[in-house]
C-alpha cells in the first residue's frame, strides 16, 4: 500500500497558470541549481501560449507533452517531455513546485507513475532524462525508478538552461516492459 496518495494525469487547460507561476515565481536560487539560465526564462505569456498550443497538438506532432503530478488530488507538480519525437525517444524534465513536496521521497513513485503515459502514448523506444549533474536529487530518482546512467557530460540541456555538468539517463523500452509491465 502506497503511503502517499499520488497520480498523474495529463495537462489540462486550467493548470496553466500553475506551470507558469512555479517558472516565474520561484526563488532565483532554486531555479538555478536546476540549471536554469534566469535571463533565458520566457514571459508568462510566451509560456502560456506554448503551453496552450501543446493541448491542441496532436499527440504524434507533440514536441512537448506534460503530465501533472497529484498529492490527495490537488497537483504539486509536472513531469514533461522535450523534446519528443513520437515513436522514437523523448527526454522527461521533473519538476515539483513546493519545496515542502522536495526531498519527501514523492519523485520516484511520480516518476513510476508518469513513465507509462510516456511509452504507451508516445510510443517511445528510449525516454532519457539529463538534470544538472550537481542536483542529486533527480539523480537519486531516476536511478530508483530503473533508469540506467548513460554518460556524464557538459552541455546546454535546453532552451533556458545554462552550460554544466549533466547526467544522461535512459531508460528503454525493454527495460520498460521488464520493470513497469
Amino acid at each position: 500500500m502506497n503511503k502517499h496518495n499520488l497520480s498523474v494525469r495529463e495537462l489540462q487547460e486550467a493548470d496553466i497558470k500553475a506551470i507558469t507561476d512555479y517558472w516565474l515565481t520561484s526563488e532565483g536560487a532554486f531555479l538555478e541549481s536546476m540549471g536554469v539560465d534566469l535571463s533565458k526564462l520566457p514571459t508568462k505569456e510566451q509560456m502560456s501560449q506554448m503551453l496552450l498550443s501543446q493541448l491542441s497538438t496532436p499527440i504524434e506532432q507533440k514536441r512537448s507533452y506534460c503530465m501533472i503530478w497529484e498529492l490527495d488530488e490537488q497537483p504539486i507538480g509536472h513531469c514533461n517531455t522535450n523534446p519528443t519525437v513520437f515513436g522514437e525517444e523523448a527526454f522527461m524534465h521533473l519538476h515539483l513546485w513546493q519545496q515542502n513536496t522536495r526531498k519527501q521521497g514523492l519523485g520516484v513513485e511520480l516518476i513510476q507513475k508518469t513513465i507509462p503515459y510516456f511509452f504507451n502514448n508516445l510510443r517511445i523506444k528510449k525516454l532519457y532524462s539529463e538534470p544538472y549533474a550537481l542536483n542529486a536529487a533527480p539523480n537519486k530518482a531516476l536511478e530508483k525508478a530503473g533508469f540506467t546512467l548513460e554518460k556524464e557530460y557538459t552541455t546546454i540541456p535546453g532552451s533556458i538552461n545554462f552550460e554544466q555538468p549533466v547526467k544522461r539517463w535512459v531508460l528503454t523500452q525493454e527495460r520498460f516492459k521488464q520493470l513497469y509491465l
